[in-house]
């Protein structure tokens, strides 16, 4: 049974900056509460969450992280292309900030399913 969160950490922000903590959270289809406290814990446990670290190097890591974000960027330009929808400087742009907001995210899932995979077909 998963522990249960008992505890409360919080913070004073200016209404600026929770419209930035709002639209970080929203990028990662994550409420504002559930972003605070994923950036607060990865702070805590370290760049690298410490079962994706246990299964990989951080360079692999790294590398997990470049290849889905880059695959995203390479995917949406080229369905605007094939549809023959010109790309704007701006629209590349956001293509690429969207695959970098969650590109350390996806990595770590994706390192830690093959972690338990792995787990897995050794019991």
């Amino acid at each position: 049974m998963p522990e249960l969160r008992t505890q409360s950490a919080g913070a004073k922000v200016i209404k600026k900056e929770y419209a930035e903590m709002e639209k970080l959270a929203e990028s990662r289809g994550l409420k504002v509460g559930e972003w605070c406290r994923e950036t607060l814990l990865a702070r805590v446990n370290g760049p690298e969450p410490r079962a994706a670290a246990d299964c990989a190097g951080k360079g692999q890591v790294a590398l997990m992280a470049e290849l889905p974000a880059l695959r995203a960027i390479l995917l949406n330009v080229l369905f605007k292309q094939a549809n023959g929808q010109p790309l704007t400087a701006e629209e590349v742009q956001r293509l690429i900030d969207r695959a970098d907001s969650d590109k350390l995210r996806k990595a770590r899932e994706r390192l830690l399913q093959a972690q338990e995979s792995e787990g897995q077909r050794n019991k």
